[in-house]
């Protein structure tokens, strides 16, 4: 399993962007699916969750600026970031989890989000 992020870049404060991740491979069945980033230094954290059946999650950093939307038909997972902020730089990772028992996460390469003020 394969996963390709695509998105990431430099943005000036207040800005957008919108982060995709697209995975491939031997896919029965993708669960959740998400973005996770991290800091230099740090360990990584989690930027949005969205569920099989939709249930999202956002920590209360981004809540009302970032949205999370997936396209199970092409195994592929959004992350809309609007009125970026210099604290929202980072390097971003997408996740899935197959469904397959027991799950597995897949991580994909990290994409690069810069906010400059």
């Amino acid at each position: 399993v394969q996963l390709q992020a695509s998105g990431g870049g430099l943005v000036q404060v207040g800005g957008s962007l919108r982060l995709s991740c697209a995975a491939s491979g031997s896919i029965f069945s993708i669960n959740d699916m998400g973005w996770y980033r991290q800091y230099p230094g740090k360990q990584r954290e989690l930027v949005a969750g969205i569920t099989t059946g939709g249930y999202t999650n956002f920590p209360d950093s981004v809540k009302g600026r970032f949205t999370i939307s997936r396209d199970n038909a092409k195994n592929t997972v959004y992350l809309q970031m609007n009125s970026l902020k210099p604290e929202d730089t980072a390097v971003y990772y997408c996740y899935v989890v197959l469904g397959q028992k027991p799950p597995h996460l897949y991580w994909g390469q990290g994409t690069q989000v810069t906010v400059s003020s």
